[in-house]
């Protein structure tokens, strides 16, 4: 289980706290008592769950670009962190395909940025990295993905983030495992939830459709994707920080996605989705000409499972029921920060009774 006491008075570093999923972490985090101190780019999306829930009335708030060296080491000497959970990152595939260099400098040298000033960093203990469920060797042919997997990339997200993994790996070796600090990378599938209003991303695609009473423009339905919900995901990253912190016997690296074994398609999850918000459940197809996202992304998570004893509590149509919920009454005029911390308690409640 999450374990409130341990996080209560941690002094934690939170890159890309005012993201998607960023917000749900810090929320999360200062609900268990932790001091936060976040390190992010201002929210790319209007509306932001960022400012929509105040989270930066509730973390010690730094604006910077990863890429800016100086800003990395200020914001690292500032907030003294026992633990950083480092999520900041380029996370779109399209954005990334359309201009590669900020990708690569975000998401590789920004991680590279931050090891280094941590390498040096008194009072440091232990470092999460979030990657990607994309940073392997995809050969399309439905195989769920495990941490032996070759990494790869064919496309510039996930390039730079197997590339990430690289720089992880390096920092670890030289550096960081001298000196007992523990660093580990985790790979998380992909995440839906309340507060997501990133373009060109499934569900807030849905969301805006739903809200201009219009059908959503799909490009991929039969596309699977390791869909969970943010708190299933976070979680994981939760139970991995304190594994690591504890010096328990885990791996260096670790997939966090559903069950592989009842794949859920894009489309399956557009009607779905439009079902729970009340709306025709009807999409329009476009495809995109030669493109070269991939059609099939599964990952095998026994490994978490079995030495963290992590499982995904809103499994399928649960994650699609709380993401649909959080929508739903914040569109009706509720708190979108109460909103948010209400179902994260839920969500804890469900976690010390399992």
């Amino acid at each position: 289980m999450i374990d409130p006491a341990f996080w209560s008075g941690r002094r934690v570093l939170l890159t890309g706290h005012t993201g998607f999923k960023g917000g749900w972490l810090a929320l999360w985090l200062r609900a268990m008592g932790a001091e936060v101190h976040g390190f992010a780019l201002p929210p790319a999306a209007q509306p932001a769950l960022f400012d929509l829930a105040r989270i930066g009335d509730c973390v010690e708030n730094a604006l910077g670009d990863l890429r800016d060296r100086a800003a990395v080491q200020a914001a690292v000497s500032a907030a003294r962190p026992e633990i950083v959970l480092h999520l900041a990152a380029r996370a779109l595939v399209r954005a990334s395909i359309a201009d590669p260099c900020d990708a690569f400098g975000s998401n590789v040298m920004g991680t590279a940025h931050l090891l280094d000033a941590l390498r040096v960093s008194p009072e440091v203990s232990t470092i999460l990295v979030v990657t990607s469920d994309k940073v392997y060797a995809n050969d399309e042919s439905g195989a769920a993905f495990d941490e032996r997997t070759p990494l790869g990339g064919k496309d510039p997200y996930s390039a730079s983030k197997a590339a990430t993994e690289m720089v992880v790996r390096a920092y670890r070796e030289t550096y960081f495992r001298q000196k007992d600090v523990r660093l580990a990378t985790a790979r998380g599938g992909n995440v839906i939830g309340g507060g997501d209003y990133a373009e060109d991303r499934i569900v807030p695609d849905i969301v805006r459709a739903v809200s201009a009473g219009s059908k959503p423009v799909i490009r991929m339905p039969g596309a699977i994707r390791p869909w969970q919900h943010a708190l299933d995901c976070l979680a994981g990253y939760l139970l991995y920080a304190q594994a690591l912190h504890r010096r328990e016997d885990v791996p260096d690296a670790l997939n966090f996605g559903p069950e592989p074994s009842s794949p859920v398609t894009v489309g399956e999850l557009t009607t779905a989705l439009l079902h729970e918000l009340g709306a025709t459940s009807d999409f329009v197809h476009q495809p995109v000409a030669n493109s070269i996202e991939m059609r099939t992304l599964t990952l095998n998570s026994d490994l978490a499972r079995q030495t963290l004893g992590w499982r995904d509590l809103l499994p399928g149509r649960d994650a699609i029921d709380w993401t649909a919920q959080w929508y739903g009454a914040v569109g009706a005029g509720a708190d979108p920060r109460a909103k948010t911390l209400a179902q994260i308690e839920a969500y804890s409640l469900l976690d010390a009774r399992r």
